[in-house]
């Protein structure tokens, strides 16, 4: 049997994604609401690493916890789909965040580091 092992710089990113979930979730569904499977495949397009669904759950239960988002089910032919949505106090939180990292040299920094 096969062991598969993580180099140093995959576990690297993988942290870094992580890091920034929180901020990647309250922003994709302040653009629309979101099942969770939809955050996962959205998480996975912008990043390019998939987040195991043991790490998004938690989170969102987190958010909703903090009244930073709301879940609301909706029925989908036989199933219940339950979709996440920013609150005022989300919209607000993620406001201060963009301006936290708007305020930092970050996005030029970042710009830079991608360029070399």
């Amino acid at each position: 049997m096969k062991s598969f092992t993580i180099t140093e710089e995959e576990n690297f990113i993988r942290v870094a994604v992580r890091g920034l979930c929180r901020s990647i979730i309250l922003w994709v569904v302040n653009q629309k609401p979101v099942s969770g499977y939809g955050l996962l495949k959205e998480i996975k397009r912008l990043t390019g690493q998939k987040l195991p669904t043991g790490i998004l759950y938690p989170l969102l239960y987190e958010l909703e916890n903090k009244k930073l988002i709301k879940g609301e089910w909706k029925g989908k032919g036989k199933r219940r789909i339950k979709y996440y949505s920013i609150t005022k106090k989300g919209k607000n939180f993620l406001f201060k965040v963009r301006k936290f990292f708007g305020e930092m040299p970050i996005k030029e920094m970042f710009k830079e580091f991608l360029e070399e």
